[in-house]
């Protein structure tokens, strides 16, 4: 799992109280005001407080003009999906091509009971959506009439269309394996919610998707991701997911107009920003190894393992440079995992987990070479001269400040996530499947703690740099220590870690 390249959407959730109808419209009218790229609504029909999401879907389409609408989900044992498709396509045309299709299997049953709709299994709902999307693209497709056999659906020569102004994507809100798996061979898109899955289970779930994609002939990058969120996701967060883990949209589930602009003027763009960047690194050119100072043993004894098909990716080698005379732990008494057995076979899939370790921790290196690079611009005052004599150049001077100290911040967000992840999955599965590592594991996770310690110190230290005349030399010393930690435990990890991760899986 990775970064899939995808542009980045935003976009608000907006729960669709009758009582204040106007005020969600005006709500979905602000969201293309601001710069936000879709307005979705939940489906509830059995919900008398509730307007009705596609009544709602086409006046927020009539009175914008480039926001792009979505159910999020709609509900399908109440929508037939020969009525539903030809809703979609229908808005899609009158709104120049701006419907997308939020579909979920069906929950709250006994509202939907209510209603005169079916009372569907679990797996009976998963198969009902299945077919669905069968018909419902089978009716966007120009050809002779349609006859579909299905157990719950069933069309006996129906007309093809109306046909939508641009190939609508049907987007899932899926969180357990079955449902997982048909995102991964049928859908478009993935629309899970955090509240039901945390940040932290969309590794695991977004395997699955996948592996169905890969067994389906399909490109798992074919699978959007969008992700409803609350407003307390933090912008590194949300780069962090999409890098890692291929999401590429954001959906803020919020009825406040405040937090709809907070989040189009600050996070999206933050968001933009970091990503950007991380792509535009990542299609550089690599133009310098890094320096080996000691025996490359580790990176011999893998190679050996799989001259023949996939391999676990190559561990970052530790230059030996420091940059403190403080040492936070001994190197030399690191426990070692087990030798790799030299005729195991590795699977593609087991060589991206592998890689995608030394990706994250790779990022990680890169920002941290920016914040010591911003670091050597503040201490060097490069501000423009002319401005440097005026009150003008001191207020650039202290906007460097606050540039710095802000991205200080952020990269401890960054990493402190990074290691949590770690923490409370990878090294479980490690430790469960191979016991033989639980002593590396045991001293990971030391070395995270150690590291924790270590950014409290950074954080420490940009209060001393904005209130202190020696401030400065405070934080290079706390960034220094950081930089000599924090290399030294990637390059660790890497050595102990790639094999284990390309042989037991985990992304």
């Amino acid at each position: 799992m990775a970064d899939y390249g995808h542009d980045l959407l935003f976009g608000t959730f907006i729960q669709p109280t009758a009582e204040h109808a106007q005020r969600v419209v005006g709500l979905a009218q602000l969201t293309e005001e601001v710069g936000l790229d879709l307005a979705s609504f939940q489906d509830h029909p059995y919900q008398p407080s509730y307007l009705d999401t596609w009544t709602l879907l086409s006046v927020v389409a009539a009175r914008t003009t480039r926001l792009r609408v979505l159910p999020n989900v709609a509900n399908l044992p109440l929508r037939p999906p020969a009525v539903l498709a030809h809703s979609a396509a229908t808005l899609d045309i009158l709104s120049n091509g701006r419907v997308e299709l939020g579909l979920g299997a069906g929950a709250f049953w006994d509202g939907i009971a209510a209603q005169g709709g079916p009372r569907r299994s679990a797996g009976e709902s998963i198969s009902a959506l299945e077919e669905a999307i069968q018909v419902m693209r089978a009716l966007w497709t120009p050809g002779p009439a349609v006859r579909f056999d299905g157990e719950y659906y069933q069309l006996q020569g129906a007309k093809r269309g109306p046909f939508p102004m641009h190939d609508i994507g049907i987007w899932l809100g899926a969180y357990k394996p079955r449902i997982l798996r048909l995102t991964g061979r049928r859908a478009d898109g993935w629309l899970p919610s955090s509240m039901y899955l945390p940040a932290d289970e969309l590794a695991t779930a977004s395997k699955i998707i996948d592996e169905a994609a890969v067994e389906a002939g399909r490109d798992p990058g074919a699978v959007r991701r969008l992700y409803n969120i609350s407003d307390d996701f933090p912008p590194e967060q949300l780069a962090e997911l999409t890098l890692a883990y291929g999401m590429s949209g954001y959906i803020l589930a919020t009825d406040s107009a405040d937090a709809i602009r907070r989040f189009a003027a600050e996070v999206a763009p933050a968001v933009r920003e970091l990503v950007a960047a991380e792509r535009a690194a990542e299609a550089q050119p690599v133009t310098q190894q890094p320096a080996v100072t000691e025996s490359p043993a580790p990176r011999d004894r893998i190679a050996a393992t799989a001259d023949r098909g996939p391999r676990p990716a190559a561990p970052t080698p530790d230059d030996g440079l420091r940059y403190s005379s403080v040492q936070v732990w001994d190197e030399t008494d690191r426990p070692a995992g087990p030798d790799p057995d030299p005729n195991f076979e590795y699977t593609r899939q087991g060589q991206a987990s592998s890689e995608h370790l030394v990706e994250v921790h790779d990022h990680l290196r890169e920002e941290l070479s920016q914040l010591r690079g911003l670091i050597e611009q503040v201490a060097a005052g490069t501000v423009d001269p002319g401005l440097a004599r005026s009150q003008i150049g001191t207020m650039t001077l202290r906007q460097n400040n606050w540039t710095l100290g802000a991205y200080c911040a952020s990269y401890c967000r960054v990493l402190t996530q990074h290691h949590m992840l770690e923490d409370d999955g990878i090294f479980p599965h490690l430790r469960q499947t191979d016991q033989r590592l639980a002593p590396v594991i045991d001293r990971l996770e030391e070395e995270h703690h150690a590291i924790h310690e270590v950014l409290e110190q950074v954080d420490r230290a940009l209060v001393t740099f904005v209130t202190a005349p020696d401030g400065m030399a405070t934080l290079r010393g706390a960034v220094d220590l950081l930089t000599d930690t924090l290399l030294s435990h990637l390059s660790y990890e890497e050595r102990e870690l790639v094999e284990p991760l390309a042989r037991l899986g985990f992304y």
